[in-house]
């Protein structure tokens, strides 16, 4: 049962305001809810909701014919007459998400090898020991941070595909965190930056989030981030 609360956390997660931009490209919510019939709020967080559980089956890499055994589910699920005893088969899920997870973070992989090699050999571009890819977009004037700083910044973050799946820019608010803190691409790159200067760091998933992914975000996944230092937060 363990596994089965932990992949609803991550729904709930998914929920959060750190998971809220929509894909680059894509109309928001509300200019296609209403043709939908999604015309109230709840109906349109509700609709929400199962967008954030999509996001989560992702790492299930499940056939359409699965994905029809998820929704019988559900159905069952809301009757009360579900077809199987949770209590046996729930503690089978995470056996199930490391399995299938697996070959998810391969297939990730070998669809980013070649967008690394280009990113790479871009002009400006600069590859570390650990495989970040660092591109100066602006450059900065100020300070450069150091791995215990704190830091403000904004950023955005997409795919290979260039789909975005978060951005500080969709919630007018900046974010801040210390920089030892977070992945370790954004640890070491954040670190090559100046206060008031841009750059692009592409992150093979083994500086980002490995072969677990995290939310959204898949297991062997490579992340683009476009991220200006604001400043360094001075210590309390």
């Amino acid at each position: 049962m363990r596994a089965l609360l932990s992949l609803f956390a991550a729904v709930l997660l998914a929920l959060a305001p750190s998971c809220k931009a929509q894909p680059a490209g894509q109309a928001k919510p509300g200019a296609s809810a209403s043709s939908a019939g999604l015309n109230t709020d709840d109906q349109k967080i509700i609709y929400s909701v199962g967008l954030a559980m999509a996001r989560q089956l992702k790492q299930f890499d499940l056939s359409p014919a699965e994905l029809e055994i998820v929704k019988r589910a559900l159905t069952d699920a809301a009757a009360d007459k579900p077809a199987v005893d949770i209590d046996e088969w729930g503690p089978k899920i995470q056996t199930l998400l490391q399995s299938r997870g697996a070959k998810v973070a391969q297939k990730e992989k070998a669809d980013s090898a070649e967008f690394l090699v280009k990113a790479a050999a871009e002009p400006g571009a600069t590859k570390t020991a650990s495989g970040l890819i660092y591109k100066e977009l602006t450059a900065g004037t100020g300070a450069a941070p150091k791995a215990t700083d704190t830091v403000k910044v904004n950023y955005r973050g997409t795919f290979t595909n260039n789909t975005e799946f978060d951005s500080s820019y969709k919630r007018n608010q900046p974010a801040q965190f210390p920089l030892n803190g977070v992945i370790k691409c954004w640890t070491e790159g954040v670190q090559l930056m100046k206060v008031g200067g841009k750059a692009r760091l592409v992150c093979p998933s083994d500086i980002a989030y490995g072969d677990q992914g995290r939310g959204a975000i898949p297991g062997g996944a490579t992340l683009v981030f476009e991220i200006e230092l604001l400043d360094i937060v001075p210590p309390k």
